[in-house]
């Protein structure tokens, strides 16, 4: 089975980014989540993004490549929105790296030193009309890059707004659409395993 670094997005490590880490573990995987926030958690995604803001995004940058030291090399990055940063960041740089999941969130790949890695698949996920997804932030922009850039990239778009659709204990969760998402992943992590 597959071993996930899995990082939350901007509101912190809520219940339902455990809840999505403890899917992808009944189904056999070993997951880590690490806490890019120091144990905060925020009840809106602005709350959030300013908490972020105000440690800075180099910092939580940082936090999530220290949080993979010490463990292998062959490991799956993924990430929610702001954790895709930490996530897309080390599948780009990190030796080993077996795979990456971007979730409502794709950097372009020039952030992190040129062209996607050769032999490391990722699959790119987010809302067709999220605002930040596929609008303001231009992520859809640098997902459809990256998928016209490698054979190994696929994006995945699912009708609707919501940015975090996927987190189950946020008013933004769309059941369905997770679903459907979550079956993508299990079957992307059953290929690189």
């Amino acid at each position: 089975m597959a071993e996930v670094v899995l990082y939350h997005h901007a509101q912190g490590l809520t219940q339902g980014v455990k809840a999505f880490a403890d899917e992808l573990r009944q189904a056999g995987h070993t997951v880590h989540v690490p806490d890019l926030y120091e144990g905060q958690t925020f009840q809106t995604l602005d709350d959030g993004l300013a908490y972020a803001r105000q440690t800075g995004f180099d910092t939580i940058l940082e936090r999530g490549v220290a949080a993979v030291e010490g463990l292998g090399d062959a490991l799956v990055y993924a990430g929610f929105s702001l954790g895709a940063m930490p996530a897309q960041h080390l599948a780009q740089t990190r030796a080993g790296a077996r795979g990456a999941l971007l979730l409502h969130s794709c950097i372009p790949v020039s952030e992190f030193g040129g062209s996607w890695p050769e032999g490391v698949p990722v699959q790119v996920h987010g809302m067709d009309a999220d605002p930040f997804f596929a609008e303001e932030g231009g992520d859809i922009d640098a997902a459809r890059a990256l998928v016209s850039s490698t054979d190994q990239a696929e994006l995945f778009l699912y009708p609707g707004k919501e940015h975090l659709f996927t987190d189950s204990s946020l008013p933004a969760h769309d059941p369905a659409a997770t679903a459907l998402l979550t079956r993508r992943v299990l079957d992307f992590l059953e290929d690189v395993r």
